[in-house]
């Protein structure tokens, strides 16, 4: 069975978990197992510790294939299973650390470098607080994003691995959208991370042949990091809005208007409908496109220049945007019901709007790496 029949397999059980998700504040353990059960997120992990190395065209799809079923769900999906991806660039101990006794143990992750990192002998002294941790409650360690010197005297982000008993998790999630996905902060204190547990987001630029790719030689693992991950996040948000599109369009046909029949033959409701069905389309189709262009270069050993990947996540962002704007214009034209929080509007509607709200999804940044590159800018976004 393939990824996509096997996520479809468990989506009506992860649509009925999802106000338990939802309550809990974190994906159920069901949930959770259901996830693993379909396969998803491993479908990134290397062959040689029982993973997948599927393409990327298969994993954005499976991604929006869960969102529309549970977008909670769907985040931790896109989020938790790129993880397996970027450990595979690691130097082999952090991997076979994370997996050599127990394959399927996953960690969170949290790149908005809100601690510190003190370089020390053989590794950093790391300590501070993360935020927005989605999954974190059931994995087995964390990526930490940290801002720290370089020998050069520089600085650079680099993502610094923790196993489960360097870190508290500290359950602040108590929010209006993506409420299952249990993204809590992460609190560490005086961790040691051995240098071969860390990687900096420089050598993301291209130029660098990564330690992973001694053992990972899969064509998946040569497609740039901020590309892979930002394409998790947009395809988790396409997914919720499909869900969303689709369940507006079900209560719709059932709305009537006072002396004037129902809503389905209101031309001003065909028009919003059908706008915000374009909009959706075509963000779909814009990122399985990218998505099959990537994995095409990857194959052919094509990497990615600073310009392509501005263009890339400019795409996908920018469609994400449209899309939840379409959301919103649906949702201002919904019953007045759908303020309530058991409408099958409400909660949807808020994990799109939730979900547009993460830093790597912002369009100012990438906008001016695509539009610069258009105009022959002499001072290039820098896009890893």
């Amino acid at each position: 069975m393939g990824l996509i029949e096997a996520v479809h397999d468990v989506s009506d059980q992860l649509t009925a978990d999802a106000p338990a998700c939802d309550e809990l504040g974190q994906l159920t353990d069901r949930s959770w197992a259901l996830l693993h059960e379909s396969g998803i997120l491993r479908s990134l992990q290397p062959e040689r510790f029982g993973g997948a190395e599927c393409s990327m065209p298969e994993f954005v799809d499976a991604v929006m294939a869960i969102a529309e079923a549970a977008p909670s769900a769907g985040w931790v999906a896109g989020v938790i299973g790129v993880h397996p991806w970027q450990l595979a660039l690691f130097d082999d101990r952090a991997q076979q650390e994370m997996w050599a006794d127990d394959p399927t143990r996953m960690h969170s992750s949290s790149y908005n470098p809100t601690g510190r990192a003190t370089p020390t002998e053989g590794g950093y002294e790391v300590s501070g607080r993360w935020s927005f941790s989605s999954g974190s409650g059931h994995c087995e360690g964390v990526n930490l994003g940290v801002v720290t010197s370089r020998p050069d005297g520089g600085r650079e982000l680099r993502s610094v691995l923790l196993q489960r008993h360097q870190y508290e998790i500290d359950s602040t999630w108590d929010v209006a959208g993506l409420r299952g996905t249990g993204s809590d902060d992460i609190v560490v204190d005086k961790a040691f991370v051995p240098t071969y547990r860390s990687q900096s987001h420089l050598d993301y630029g291209g130029d660098v042949a990564l330690p992973g790719w001694e053992h990972n030689t899969a064509a998946i693992f040569r497609i740039p990091w901020s590309v892979m991950f930002n394409a998790a996040l947009a395809a988790s948000i396409l997914g919720a809005a499909r869900g969303y599109l689709e369940t507006w369009i079900d209560e719709a046909k059932e709305r009537g208007r006072p002396g004037s029949g129902g809503l389905a033959d209101d031309p001003f409701t065909q028009r919003r409908v059908a706008e915000a069905s374009w909009i959706l389309e075509a963000a779909e189709s814009s990122i399985r496109t990218d998505a099959a262009e990537l994995q095409d270069r990857a194959e052919r050993g094509d990497t990615p220049t600073m310009a392509d990947r501005g263009r890339y996540r400019w795409r996908l962002n920018r469609g994400c945007e449209l899309v939840a704007a379409a959301v919103g214009d649906l949702h201002r034209a919904a019953s007045g019901r759908a303020i309530f929080r058991d409408h099958p509007l409400h909660s949807r509607f808020h994990d799109v709007q939730a979900g547009l709200g993460h830093a790597f999804l912002l369009t100012d940044p990438v906008a001016k790496a695509a539009g610069g590159e258009l105009l022959g800018t002499d001072n290039p976004e820098m896009i890893l």
